[in-house]
């Protein structure tokens, strides 16, 4: 293991730690409120279950480091299917919160199977189309992602889930984009995708589709939430303009938020940065941005270091994973978008979304890994040429 730890991306690995510790430690402060006075439990209740699952995902992670990513071949097509069987069992047996029905409960843990649908997208387009380009398959082959990919949508929309299902469709085309194909196939699979979308919009629109409820459509309404503070609307998303206000630029010391106290139920999940922001400040607000922007930073350079399409693409893939999730969360709780209740990486509390967030982080490392075994390699065979001639 310490021979893998040397070749891993350390600055990445090393700002996945910090995230995830400040993470938990924000959501303790962000739930010692509601874990009593709203869900009756312990102080620590919501902070000790996070801790678990960030343990279950670094243990997970480790195992992912010594399996190379030729394997996934097959693996993501199971995992894959496997996904898409949890997501239709979701509308027999789901548990419904939040106004969705979202997870299915394990007893010990509420499995969440949109949040494994991300991550199965990404692995399973990176092996896909590796394939596809070797062997030089048709253009219509290739339009099996997106079909899978609109299963998955389709799924997630109907629970409903407005931002999982948007992040699955944004991770399936920007994908996409960056997968190295002819400019000729790449545009004529962008023409026939913008056509079927195009139809599907028509016959959702004719047939008055139910595919969203009420409470969901009523959530186009974002511009101005504090005119509508009494209302579900705007009411914490302008809690959450309070708390950026009370924070100012040093904030009120950790733990002394006003705004955890129930005006913002949801504070140690989807509102985790307005209670950041409140308790530390402005300035460490705009740090952990910078510190996001530098993680997709990194993930880009391992992108563009890799020398196996596979690696490539899944490595773009998680990029536009974390940044989807950046944006949704940012732009909804400051209300330049609708709020949607997309958990912000590494901070959010959530068993599920931390578990994949982790383990396609160490899906990278498996990448850096192997990018540094063929660098090495070539550096070896090219002293080789030089000392042969």
């Amino acid at each position: 293991m310490q021979k893998l730890f040397r070749k891993i991306d350390k600055p990445l690995f090393f700002m996945m730690l910090l995230y995830s510790i400040l993470g938990l430690v924000m959501i303790l402060s962000a739930s010692s409120v509601s874990a009593v006075l709203r869900y009756d439990v312990s102080t620590y209740y919501f902070f000790a279950r996070q801790l678990i699952y960030l343990v279950i995902a670094i243990i997970i992670g480790i195992v992912i480091l010594t399996i190379p990513t030729k394997s996934y071949s097959f693996w993501s097509k199971l995992y894959l299917i496997l996904v898409i069987v949890l997501l239709g069992l979701v509308f027999s047996y789901g548990v419904i919160a939040g106004g969705a029905q979202s997870w299915l409960d394990l007893g010990f843990f509420n499995l969440q199977p949109t949040e494994f649908a991300k991550t199965a997208i990404i692995i399973f387009m990176g092996t896909f189309y590796e394939k596809s380009i070797k062997k030089q398959k048709p253009f219509t082959y290739n339009l099996i992602p997106f079909i899978l990919a609109f299963i998955i949508f389709f799924f997630i929309a109907k629970q409903p889930d407005l931002g999982g299902a948007a992040i699955v469709a944004g991770i399936a085309y920007f994908t996409f984009l960056v997968v190295p194909f002819p400019k000729k196939s790449k545009v004529n699979i962008i023409k026939n995708l913008g056509i079927a979308v195009i139809i599907g919009a028509f016959v959702l629109l004719y047939t008055k589709s139910d595919l969203f409820n009420s409470s969901q459509l009523q959530r186009l309404k974002f511009q101005a939430p504090c005119s509508r503070y009494m209302d579900d609307t705007g009411y914490q998303v302008c809690n959450g303009f309070i708390a950026f206000h009370n924070g100012g630029l040093f904030g009120v010391g950790l733990g002394n938020s006003t705004q955890k106290y129930l005006y913002l139920p949801e504070a140690h999940t989807d509102f985790i940065f307005p209670i950041i922001v409140e308790e530390l400040g402005l300035i460490v607000g705009i740090l952990v941005i910078l510190g996001y922007v530098y993680m997709l930073y990194r993930i880009l350079k391992l992108a563009k270091r890799a020398d196996v399409i596979r690696n490539q693409i899944i490595c773009y893939g998680t990029f536009i994973y974390l940044l989807l999730h950046l944006l949704i969360n940012f732009l909804g709780i400051l209300a330049l978008i609708p709020l949607t209740g997309v958990p912000l990486p590494f901070l959010s509390y959530g068993g599920s979304f931390c578990i994949n967030i982790i383990a396609m982080m160490f899906v990278l490392q498996r990448i850096s890994i192997e990018t540094y075994d063929s660098e090495q390699k070539r550096e070896i065979d090219n002293l080789a040429r030089i000392d042969y001639n």
